[in-house]
């Protein structure tokens, strides 16, 4: 039996019909139980003829990633270890803020893509994920909320609503995005469309490190989703040693691509800038990053180095990252400072990487990282 939620939402009626005839609207109902109610018994979906209930449970499997552990920091984020089908193991992350709850997703198990400040990177690639491997992600966060829901953890979180729904949605979690392009599309439709979860693409953000092809790809998709770079060096020289897809994606590439990129009102690219301690966050840093994004309309993210293992970087010195900050703003480039979240459970950003693995050697065998070709 295949995966339902692996399918194209605009090819259901089709798959589903199976040679048959089955009405629009009754797949509507489908899809209704799945992405709105978070139904997946088929014995649960009582508007639906029970032949074709029958029918449809024999064709098809409905399941979702299973929560292996989840742990809940001292600020309220809770970093979700999943389990999929094949023993492959996952991290997504909910980061409650005010009236928001986002949801971290992951794109891949590991990630090939080595970036030197990020632990998911120790992990290597191992494969990517499926459509419903990513939509499940958020099917199963929504179950978690709905059953327990969380404040933001602020001393003013007495007075706001319990957070019961992700509302927003970061592809920032394990992997590169537009490494695995068409599950990222598929993904994204099967979360946007009014049959589907129905989340406003103004509420998803997609995070790369700058595959520039793959850019001009996604904003050529017709989804407007907010497109956040991983840039954290201004010159070639310097991201070269932090990030080896510069020798494929250099960053006048990268931001030719990122001028194509459709932007609607009031919408900017984020350019996210991870500070590490002695390395990129000097003055002259700040000044060349400043000259070389105030022609775009865009923001930059400002992430100070979140520790790790044995990682060689440190955190920057507090009074370094706001003299970094004021070096933007006074060259008129609009710089927000990203809050940590999770340290304390190691899920923060770039800390994503799965602590422990399997003593059982068949099992550790979904761990093997395959060989990774550069994408354009």
């Amino acid at each position: 039996m295949n995966a339902l939620l692996d399918i194209p939402l605009k090819d259901w009626k089709e798959r589903l019909s199976n040679g048959g005839d089955v009405p629009l609207y009754r797949v509507r109902q489908l899809s209704h139980w799945i992405f709105r109610k978070g139904v997946l018994d088929w014995d649960q979906m009582t508007n639906l003829p029970k032949d074709l209930r029958d029918r449809w449970s024999s064709e098809w499997i409905l399941s979702l990633p299973v929560v292996d552990t989840l742990r809940v920091s001292s600020d309220g984020t809770r970093k979700i270890v999943f389990r999929l089908g094949d023993g492959a193991r996952i991290e997504s992350v909910i980061i409650p803020r005010e009236d928001r709850a986002t949801l971290c997703v992951s794109s891949q198990v590991g990630c090939g893509i080595g970036c030197r400040f990020c632990r998911t990177a120790e992990m290597g690639l191992v494969r990517n994920l499926s459509a419903g491997e990513v939509v499940g992600q958020v099917m199963k966060a929504n179950q978690l909320l709905s059953a327990d829901p969380i404040r933001d953890g602020s001393p003013a979180a007495k007075e706001r609503p319990e957070l019961s729904r992700i509302n927003h949605i970061v592809f920032m979690g394990m992997g590169e995005p537009l490494a695995n392009f068409d599950t990222l599309i598929q993904s994204l439709d099967l979360l946007t469309a009014t049959d589907g979860i129905g989340l406003s693409p103004r509420r998803i953000t997609v995070s790369t490190s700058g595959l520039a092809g793959r850019i001009r790809d996604l904003g050529e998709s017709g989804i407007p989703v907010n497109l956040a770079i991983s840039l954290s060096a201004p010159t070639d020289a310097l991201r070269e040693q932090l990030m080896p897809i510069n020798l494929h994606h250099p960053i006048r590439a990268i931001l030719d691509a990122c001028r194509s990129y459709p932007l609607k009102n009031r919408q900017r690219i984020t350019f996210e800038y991870v500070l590490l301690g002695g390395v990129n966050d000097g003055l002259s840093e700040a000044r060349s990053l400043a000259k070389l994004l105030a022609p775009f309309r865009s923001k930059v993210n400002l992430i100070p180095f979140n520790p790790f293992g044995e990682s060689p970087f440190r955190r920057p010195l507090h009074e370094d990252v706001l003299r970094f900050q004021s070096v933007l703003l006074e060259r008129g480039v609009a710089a927000t400072l990203r809050k940590t979240r999770g340290e304390d459970i190691l899920g923060a950003c770039g800390q994503l990487a799965l602590e422990n693995r399997s003593n059982n050697p068949e099992e550790d065998s979904a761990w093997k990282p395959v060989a990774f070709s550069m994408p354009v």
